[in-house]
């Protein structure tokens, strides 16, 4: 265009010196080493094991660097049965883990060799943001910075990762998780992973009180790695992109697959319960020396497993335990049974004590259904109240006027 041309007709050129240039020429140049340098971020994702410590699965950050002779995973889930006093803090809950950098392969071969599958989120990450990060997880993995406080649900290897990743996006990834929610709690995803181990799914709906039953968000649901992994995917940067820009399988799984969503029924332990106590009021009238041989062992079970919960309770830092209604069920106060029971097998009166503790035992029971429906402090332990309190009133309804059973048995 005529604008464009100078008054010769040529077209109009830019002219630059030779200092400007080689300053130009220098300063693309560092930015090219900056961008080859600039390291590959990737989030690894571990499928959960067969071993009860690996049924929620583990995660890791991968930082590949071409300038390293291998990738490193930064892993959050290091810790030492052996080290002194380690099952005294993990009984008052007080647990110390540590971060560990170790190449990639050495990794990946445990998880190889227990047939659990592996996968690599690589996030689109700028240079600088990348370098931020493998510096900081660098930093963080020295000795004297590596221990930390281990939580659960709080601050496990999963959380750490998520923490990481989000302060480096200047809290991006908290801010479009933590409005969302799938109306999963701590206590449904760990019950729901510990599935195939019925031990430890039994502990978790008998040990868990009402802290771990309240609606989590997405950004606390990330305490297990697979729902972090799956959250990644739907994160956006500011620009629009997608943080994940490309996943692949580096492992494939060969064990059963990670357990899904099922209905949380109550139904059963009800049909349970009260069929138990229909069997506990026939044998009362016909054995009562046989229901006493059977309320022993459940008494005792029961003061037992009480007094654990208020151990957890008033004792340790276990807090999704604290406050557990489940303790009016499984009621210390059946401690005091047992002297009584004894002295009716053996064909004698149980005592006082025995006849006064019987019924607080069963108002207990009662008052656990009413403390189920109050909104103070709601906890989903509704299968145990039908299960367990026809029981306790079942054994109240024949031992409430308990006589020596030696005629009887």
């Amino acid at each position: 265009m005529a604008r464009a041309e100078a008054a010769a007709g040529q077209p109009l050129r830019t002219r630059v010196g030779p200092i400007p240039s080689l300053c130009l020429l220098l300063a693309l140049w560092l930015c090219s080493l900056t961008a080859i340098a600039a390291p590959r971020i990737g989030v690894m994702t571990m499928a959960p094991g067969e071993l009860f410590w690996e049924r929620f699965g583990h995660n890791a950050i991968v930082v590949d660097d071409p300038a390293a002779d291998t990738p490193i995973s930064y892993n959050f889930g290091s810790f030492d049965p052996g080290e002194p006093g380690f099952v005294g803090r993990f009984v008052r809950g007080e647990m110390r883990y540590a971060l560990v950098a170790l190449p990639v392969q050495q990794d990946l071969e445990t998880y190889r060799q227990e047939g659990r599958g592996v996968r690599v989120q690589w996030l689109n990450l700028d240079p600088a943001q990348a370098q931020a990060l493998a510096a900081a997880l660098a930093e963080n993995a020295k000795p004297e910075n590596a221990r930390y406080r281990y939580d659960y649900f709080l601050d496990n290897c999963s959380t750490r990762v998520r923490d990481a990743v989000d302060k480096v996006l200047g809290g991006r990834l908290r801010s479009q998780l933590s409005a969302g929610s799938h109306g999963n709690s701590y206590r449904s995803e760990a019950t729901r992973l510990t599935k195939p181990a019925l031990w430890m799914w039994t502990g978790f709906e008998i040990g868990f009180g009402p802290l771990s039953d309240r609606a989590i968000s997405l950004w606390e649901e990330a305490y297990v790695p697979r729902r972090l992994a799956d959250s990644l995917r739907g994160i956006k940067l500011a620009d629009g992109r997608p943080l994940v820009s490309a996943e692949q399988e580096i492992l494939p799984h060969r064990i059963a697959p990670e357990p899904d969503e099922s209905p949380r029924a109550w139904w059963p332990y009800a049909l349970a319960g009260l069929a138990i106590a229909a069997a506990i009021l026939w044998a009362g009238r016909r054995r009562p020396r046989a229901v006493a041989a059977l309320a022993l062992p459940f008494w005792l079970l029961c003061a037992l497993l009480g007094g654990l919960l208020l151990f957890l309770w008033g004792f340790t830092d276990h807090w999704a335990g604290w406050r557990n209604a489940n303790a009016l069920l499984l009621n210390p106060l059946c401690l005091l049974l047992l002297p009584g029971a004894w002295r009716l097998l053996r064909g004698r009166d149980a005592g006082a004590l025995f006849r006064t503790a019987l019924p607080l035992v069963a108002i207990c029971a009662v008052l656990a259904l009413f403390w189920y429906w109050l909104p103070v402090a709601p906890q989903q332990n509704l299968r145990w109240i039908v299960l367990l309190l026809p029981l306790h009133l079942a054994l109240l309804s024949v031992f409430r006027t308990q006589r020596p059973l030696a005629a009887a048995g």
